[in-house]
């Protein structure tokens, strides 16, 4: 399985958020920024953090899909 995060990036489209301004915001290290942009793992506290930024839950934000 692999993980995806477009449904953040079009949450973050429909709020009018840059990805510059969320990284920021959150305090996300260029790294974990790096992995969510390739859609690899990031820990599950980053995804909290983000899910109280956006008020949503996790299934909001990324999906698990089977490849």
């Amino acid at each position: 399985m692999k993980i995806s995060y477009k449904k953040l990036w079009i949450k973050l489209a429909e709020k009018e958020i840059s990805k510059q301004d969320f990284r920021e915001h959150l305090e996300i290290a260029t790294g974990t920024m790096t992995k969510l942009n390739k859609g690899q793992e990031v820990s599950m506290s980053v995804l909290l953090r983000i899910c109280e930024y956006l008020d949503c839950n996790i299934g909001e934000i990324c999906d698990a899909i089977k490849e």
